[in-house]
């Protein structure tokens, strides 16, 4: 595997579950960590397991749709480590909710986090990769990126929409070097589930069972380093059943269509 010593690598939703593991695993590469989330004191107890000397860490609490906090964000890890080598748009919020039950706030709320503030960040990361003609997009998506699951109309939507987004960016950065993988995880042990938007825009506060059950975030962050060294655009992460509802819905789309929609209770 490509080692990733000394490179700057910017992580959003640091401060727990893929984000806490992909930090913990670009640390044990020897990389500089800029570690992104709103809650500082999380930030700062991910910072202290990475074990690596604070001259190796920034820490940086934002909320990431305070977009124009992007800009200056940038140019503060410009100032302090001189480039940005890998950017993981990771920060992200799942949804669990009706369609019709469902509050038009809430849809707006999931396509900031989830899409807006990837565009915002990236936007005032671009630049700099440009001028250095080097840097790669780690964006992680989710398998609801590749297909439509009851529940999380919004979720999906703004994860679909990461996907046209990046590839075109994939493209439009090729002649300057810039690289991007998108990663498609299926169900992961996160609190994801917990922390996902019911119908009101109030926390579901639930854990589902597929969640609880999932691969482990570790293994997950393993499997990212893995793609990043190897220059991957896409990966799908997850168990036989995740996977094989991608494959569905490219090669069977009715059949994975009649999966979804029994899956509805009567």
């Amino acid at each position: 595997m490509e080692t990733f010593k000394n490179k700057v690598v910017w992580i959003t939703g640091a401060s727990s579950g893929i984000g806490e593991a992909i930090t913990l695993a670009f640390a044990k590469q020897g990389a500089k960590l800029v570690l992104t989330a709103r809650r500082e004191e999380e930030l700062v107890r991910v910072s202290k397991l990475t074990g690596l000397p604070e001259s190796s860490v920034l820490i940086l609490p934002m909320d990431v749709t305070d977009f124009d906090k992007a800009v200056p964000a940038a140019e503060r890890i410009i100032h302090t480590f001189g480039r940005i080598d890998i950017m993981i748009h990771n920060a992200g919020v799942s949804q669990r909710s009706y369609i019709v039950d469902t509050d038009l706030d809430v849809y707006r709320k999931l396509m900031d986090v989830d899409f807006y503030s990837t565009v915002a960040i990236t936007k005032a990361v671009l630049p700099y990769m440009i001028k250095q003609q080097s840097g790669h997009f780690i964006v992680i998506s989710s398998v609801a990126g590749k297909i439509g699951t009851i529940m999380r109309s919004g979720y999906n939507a703004a994860k679909h929409a990461l996907h046209g987004f990046y590839d075109s960016l994939r493209a439009e950065g090729y002649k300057d070097n810039i690289k991007v993988t998108t990663v498609c995880p299926g169900y992961i042990r996160t609190n994801i589930s917990l922390n996902a938007l019911n119908e009101s825009g109030s926390k579901f506060g639930k854990m589902d069972s597929n969640q609880a059950n999932g691969i482990p975030a570790d293994e997950c962050a393993r499997q990212i380093l893995q793609a990043v060294s190897k220059d991957k655009k896409e990966i799908y992460i997850g168990g036989l059943k995740e996977v094989a509802a991608i494959y569905l819905k490219r090669f069977l789309p009715n059949v994975l269509f009649d999966q979804v929609r029994k899956n509805i209770p009567e």
